[in-house]
């Protein structure tokens, strides 16, 4: 069973309304992206604050394949992170999460919104289908993903959890359906890190939300710099018109789009637009993606996060059963007859479908292909954004390309305009952004740098560290049974402080296994010292304490001092120094009450002398004295050797206790000491030790005592080498050089051998309180 040794706090409540603040010394809390830093795509951007580490998602870039396509897992320990937050399902934030999770010593929680832990899995188990790179490049197989999913644990938007000392909760952040913006708190300083969002309502979907609570860092994304979106309407206005005039002269009209997220928007669009237009509900619209199914049973299971107009036309009937739109599997089951339009995936035609597509038909001037959101440098859908005259097919050949091109926004990221009413709102002091290649980001910063003057804004690139020092606040809260005492200014609570988790709580001993997993238990000491039978202790004790009890023979006597005549005692140590002073003060009074009339006196002289009687003829026995209910003295004084058995429960109170019972019976007989001292009884052994512990410090040696009381010290060859006074001071040595060496090897053997006041006489008052104050031992032979 292992011992705690508990102790009690006073902390004094501040003497004013105001509340007290105390600062401890600043530290350095560090953010270092791992990827999306200055770039778009493997999103992981890594926390780091009072050695508690936190990653904000974990996706793969989507230009690259392999272990290229992976953020920069080398610069880390990934079993020194605690924790890993993922915003949203999108595979450039949670892509290389199988990878991280199983194929590195990463032993921390992972944690999403339930809506991203299912659509997770569709995507991932896709990815790993549809990747068209060699086997050796591939970054985890279907067996590592359902390993990873294992370990995922789920997250509500505003539930507030706490792992390992960091506490998190997260808010909607609009984007995709449960995108969230995680807040993170660690020891009083909160990082908000938004991932994607967008405060801009669309047809299914919440804006994102603005957190009561402000960051003191906001690690804000950066995708569209300074741009600002066109509304809503305009925006779906142009959208269907670029469809329409690519299907009314014969073509037809690829719409690369992830599987999930934006192109359930653009399927809404177009469903509601075809109703409305009777003369185009003959050409057909296909959603080709192999999760089109699995993917609408998730948006209906969480049609509860989506916005109010999809709730009310749930009611009535299934927003996501689309009475236009038709699931194409595969290529094999399209027959290409004429206009029509496919939403395929990829969004950025780097494999799949979507680029299957794009070569069959980009040679066709008839076609068109419209890149509604936002592709990352490197792909083949920015690649032909430029509108170049050829493409390079996956064979190899190249062919001129003839289809037209047209891009639109639906990306759902916030624009220079959400993201500046976002900071205006949240207030932080420090910024840094990601999520933006190296123009847009360095344009926004600048622009926030620009209207924002009192706050830091950064734009760190992959792997370099942005560090913000901060001063934490250090307050104590008082829970348990001491909240249920009602405090005034000024008045001091004594309890328990425990720290846990950065955080100070002050509480009853009682309460400790409410609050922490620690009981409460004391240290008892025992300490023998030798006594005089000449010399009557108990009535010592009466005078140095306020409270003494005395058991002789089952007969107690209970003393305490009248508040009028008040007793103080000081016991103060200084290094190897004991001073004792006990001190008496009588206050009189004028008043007739306050003086003892001789009647009472005599009373109190009669009761004092039968007690005194009661005990000596108990002085066979054993005699208990106890003070303050705490300290027990048992006193034997017909052992063949004197003796008293101290016995307490340790405390600064108890302990000072001790030190003034120690100094009170050690320092009585001083004449007597000298005395015994004189007639050599103990100076033979004293000189021994001494002359043993040189000799094991510096090698062989003689001690002899002089006339004068002082230490000669001698070398092999019978020379004086040190001489030491009865202070442990040298008066003498022969070589100087080794002074500051012996003076240092004396005091400790000198503590070592005299750490308390002994018979010895060590630290006798007779000495003087000059020698008091050179902080050395005195001992006198």
């Amino acid at each position: 069973m292992s011992n705690i040794t508990s102790s009690s706090t006073t902390i004094p409540l501040p003497k004013t309304n105001t509340p007290t603040t105390q600062y401890i010394q600043g530290e350095k809390l560090t953010v270092t992206p791992l990827g999306a830093g200055n770039e778009v795509g493997r999103s992981a951007v890594l926390l780091q604050f009072k050695g508690k580490s936190v990653l904000f998602d974990c996706g793969i870039h989507p230009a690259y394949t392999g272990l290229a396509s992976l953020p920069f897992f080398d610069e880390i320990d990934p079993q020194e992170i605690d924790l890993v937050l993922i915003t949203h399902f999108h595979l450039d934030h949670c892509g290389a999460l199988p990878y991280f999770t199983e194929h590195t010593n990463f032993s921390g929680k992972v944690y999403m919104t339930n809506p991203t832990r299912a659509i997770y899995k569709l995507l991932l188990s896709d990815f790993v289908k549809v990747s068209d790179v060699h086997v050796d490049d591939q970054l985890f197989t279907e067996q590592d993903l359902l390993k990873s999913l294992k370990r995922i644990e789920t997250i509500d938007y505003h539930q507030e959890l706490e792992y390992n000392g960091i506490k998190f909760w997260c808010y909607n952040a609009g984007h995709v359906l449960g995108a969230a913006m995680f807040m993170v708190e660690i020891a009083g300083v909160r990082v908000l890190y938004t991932g994607d969002f967008s405060r801009q309502p669309d047809r299914h979907l919440l804006g994102a939300e603005t957190p009561v609570l402000s960051p003191d860092v906001l690690i804000v994304e950066s995708t569209y710099g300074i741009q600002v979106h066109e509304s809503q309407i305009e925006r779906e206005r142009r959208f269907t018109q670029m469809v329409t005039e690519i299907v009314r002269r014969g073509g037809r009209c690829l719409i690369p789009v992830f599987a999930l997220g934006r192109a359930q928007e653009l399927l809404l669009i177009l469903d509601e637009y075809w109703e409305t237009h009777q003369d185009l509900q003959s050409i057909p619209i296909y959603y080709a993606s192999s999760l089109a199914k699995k993917a609408m049973k998730i948006f209906r299971t969480y049609i509860n996060m989506m916005n109010d107009k999809i709730k009310k036309q749930f009611d009535i009937h299934n927003p996501f059963v689309f009475k236009h739109i038709s699931n194409l599997k595969s290529i094999d089951d399209f027959q290409d007859n004429g206009a029509c339009i496919i939403m395929a995936s990829p969004g950025m035609l780097q494999s799949g479908l979507s680029k299957e597509l794009f070569e069959l038909w980009c040679s066709d001037p008839r076609n068109g292909v419209i890149i509604a959101g936002y592709c990352v440098d490197g792909t083949l859908a920015k690649k032909i954004m430029s509108e170049p005259d050829t493409v390079t097919l996956s064979n190899g050949n190249t062919v001129p390309l003839r289809m037209t091109v047209k891009t639109i926004s639906f990306s759902a990221h916030s624009d220079r305009q959400q993201t500046e009413e976002f900071i205006s709102a949240v207030k932080p002091p420090h910024i840094i952004l990601v999520h933006g290649d190296p123009t847009n980001c360095h344009r926004l910063k600048q622009a926030l740098q620009i209207k924002y003057t009192e706050t830091r804004v950064f734009a760190p690139k992959n792997c370099n560290p942005v560090q913000i020092v901060f001063q934490s606040e250090k307050r104590a809260k008082v829970l348990g049974q001491l909240a249920q005492t009602k405090y005034q200014d000024g008045d001091d609570i004594n309890g328990i402080l425990l720290h846990h988790n950065f955080q100070h709580l002050l509480l009853d001993e009682k309460d400790l296994k409410l609050y922490a997993d620690i009981s409460c238990s004391g240290v008892k000491q025992t300490l023998l010292i030798p006594l005089n039978n000449e010399i009557d202790y108990i009535e010592l004790f009466k005078r140095l304490f306020q409270n003494v009890k005395v058991d002789a023979g089952n007969k107690q006597l209970v003393k305490k001092e009248k508040e009028d005549t008040p007793t103080t005692t000081t016991t103060s140590m200084e290094d190897d120094n004991t001073t004792t002073s006990t001190t008496t003060e009588a206050t009189a009074s004028s008043s007739d009450e306050n003086v003892k009339t001789e009647e009472e006196k005599k009373e109190e002289d009669t009761t004092m002398k039968e007690v005194k009687e009661e005990t000596d003829s108990s002085i066979t026995g054993k005699i208990i004295v106890k003070i303050d209910d705490s300290v027990k003295i048992e006193l034997r004084l017909k052992d063949p050797t004197p003796c008293a058995l101290l016995e307490w429960p340790s405390s600064a109170t108890n302990d000072c206790i001790v030190d003034g019972i120690c100094s009170l019976v050690l320092y009585n007989n001083k004449e007597e000491q000298l005395e015994l001292l004189e007639e050599g009884k103990d100076e033979l052994k004293i000189l021994y030790c001494i002359q043993q512990m040189l000799k094991e410090r510096f090698g062989e040696c003689t001690c002899k005592l002089n006339d004068d009381k002082e230490i000669e010290v001698l070398d092999t060859t019978e020379t004086l080498a040190i001489r030491v006074n009865s202070f442990g001071e040298i008066v003498y040595c022969k070589d100087e050089k080794l002074r500051g060496a012996l003076e240092i090897a004396l005091r400790r053997i000198f503590v070592s051998m005299f750490p308390l006041p002994t018979m010895m006489g060590c630290l006798d008052d007779c000495c003087g309180a000059e020698q008091h104050n050179r902080g050395v031992i005195n001992i006198q032979f």
